[in-house]
């Protein structure tokens, strides 16, 4: 394993990479973490040693886990034990640990969820859905489309929208949400 030294160095070129492969600019950078240019361009050079209070922000605005900036030594396990969430008597299972960006979950929607009817909803974002079981009933704008088990769906979330189980039983879906102008793209091997 690399001495403490020679981990420290190596975070300089690893924060200048994720900069420039996400195309922002060392200023743009620091408008986004509050950390002065100056400071970020020594960081990039090693001519400052990294510390956690620089770290965590520019952990946030790169969108990659702390441990992914320095390197960290393999945990071992790399599952994902998150903890579900219920929400509105739906479950969200967390099935990404990173922070901002895409997020995926599987949910569980309940029978006849909703129970009553509902206004549509808008917020800023994109969403993914795939339906692994059951039915799902959406409501996108105007529009009304069934879902079954193998179909996906993709919209601009500030489109109007509801998402149901009118059925009986539990319907389960792989749900990805991503933030304003953040698209999912399926890709088939055909």
């Amino acid at each position: 394993m690399a001495g403490f030294d020679e981990v420290l160095d190596a975070v300089g070129p690893r924060l200048r990479a994720l900069r420039l492969a996400s195309g922002a600019t060392l200023a743009q950078l620091a408008e986004r973490t509050g950390i002065s240019v100056s400071t970020l361009s020594r960081l990039e050079s090693g001519r400052r040693k990294p510390t956690l209070e620089l770290l965590l922000p520019l952990a946030t605005a790169h969108q990659v886990p702390l441990d992914e900036l320095v390197d960290a030594p393999d945990t071992g396990d790399p599952r994902v034990r998150a903890k579900p969430i219920r929400r509105h008597g739906r479950t969200f299972v967390p099935l990404t640990r990173r922070p901002g960006g895409l997020q995926a979950f599987k949910v569980i929607v309940p029978p006849n969820d909703p129970p009553e009817p509902v206004e549509p909803r808008v917020h800023e974002g994109y969403e993914w859905i795939y339906v692994l079981s059951g039915r799902l009933h959406l409501v996108l704008g105007n529009r009304e489309i069934d879902l079954g088990p193998g179909e996906v769906v993709e919209f601009d979330t500030r489109t109007p929208h509801i998402v149901a189980n009118r059925a009986d039983h539990p319907a389960e879906m792989l749900a990805l949400f991503g933030p304003q102008g953040e698209r999912m793209h399926v890709r088939s091997g055909a």
